[in-house]
């Protein structure tokens, strides 16, 4: 009895007729053929060097961030010193408790209280442009109604107009509301400035999901909004939380509109560290505590980041189909 292999058949980079000759007979693989799967000198030097760029730009992104740490452990006779330490030998936590108790300045809040205003303000506007922005996207991309490309555009169109372009007109705006030095006044313009951009990413994440999967869920048995709950909306959860952290970000570092609006036991984060910036005591700037303040500032966000990054990519195999 006879075995067959055709001419096209082969394992891997090596033909069947280079391993088995005669019945019995077993030949050597080519030491070319084997050569051929290693790579060569030309490959691993880029890949070497895209590992080297990598590490530098790594590197370039992260030390900021490790420089702000270690100044805040610092004490402030060695932060002006000519020779900077690059690791904090005598540390100190003095720097985050001025932080945290010290006013901005006379008559302004200090940490806690800016800390709860960000708190608020940035909780509400995350939630009103969820759920505003998840509801026109599903409008925009499941339905065909007059003026559906007008408003499609016109959104792109508000994204690409910057914010400091209406300054004067928003606070007149909110002037005239009799919100200002508010935080619902500070949330509207949140809203207003995030929204759009949370709309257009939206709408290609609902777009890229087929409404035949609903159907076929209904024929399933499920009623149309079990199948949008149980069958779209997990497929969908990737791009809330992604969309959710843009919203996030943008309302918890924003500047400029809090500092047109705000003042006093109102001023968020970003606007509190400006102040205690611009204040001195003993005409001096206090750069140990102002790097407290700056790490104290980002730490919600890091620990916000590490606590959806886990949604996200849990929503990403949530929505897996059974064939």
């Amino acid at each position: 009895m006879s075995t067959q292999v055709t001419a096209g058949t082969q394992l891997g980079t090596i033909g069947v007729d280079d391993l088995v000759g005669e019945v019995g007979n077993t030949k050597t693989p080519k030491r070319r053929s084997i050569d051929a799967r290693r790579p060569s000198g030309k490959r691993i030097a880029y890949r070497t060097g895209l590992n080297i760029a990598a590490t530098i730009v790594f590197a370039m992104s992260v030390f900021p961030i490790y420089w702000m740490v270690n100044m805040s452990l610092t004490p402030n006779n060695e932060i002006v010193s000519r020779t900077p330490s690059f690791l904090p030998f005598n540390l100190t936590v003095n720097n985050y408790i001025t932080a945290w108790t010290r006013e901005a300045a006379p008559g302004q809040t200090d940490f806690p209280h800016a800390l709860m205003t960000s708190v608020t303000v940035t909780a509400g506007v995350l939630i009103v442009t969820l759920l505003f922005a998840f509801l026109a996207s599903i409008a925009v991309a499941r339905f065909h109604f007059k003026g559906r490309r007008g408003f499609i555009v016109s959104v792109l169109i508000i994204q690409m107009i910057p914010g400091e372009a209406m300054m004067f007109t928003i606070y007149g705006m909110i002037d005239d509301w009799r919100l200002m030095n508010t935080m619902l006044g500070l949330g509207i313009v949140y809203v207003a400035m995030v929204i759009p951009f949370t709309i257009w990413t939206l709408r290609g994440f609902v777009a890229g999901v087929p409404a035949d999967l609903e159907e076929a869920a209904m024929i399933d048995g499920c009623t149309k909004s079990q199948a949008f709950w149980k069958v779209t909306f997990p497929l969908l959860a990737p791009g809330l939380v992604s969309t959710g952290i843009f919203a996030f970000i943008q309302s918890w570092n924003e500047f400029t509109m809090a500092l047109l609006l705000m003042k006093g036991y109102n001023l968020t984060l970003p606007t509190w560290l400006n102040a205690f910036q611009s204040s001195s005591v003993g005409g001096q700037v206090d750069w140990g505590a102002i790097m407290a303040g700056s790490t104290m500032i980002a730490i919600p966000v890091v620990i916000f980041f590490l606590f959806v990054q886990g949604r996200m990519t849990g929503g990403l195999v949530a929505g897996a189909v059974k064939g």
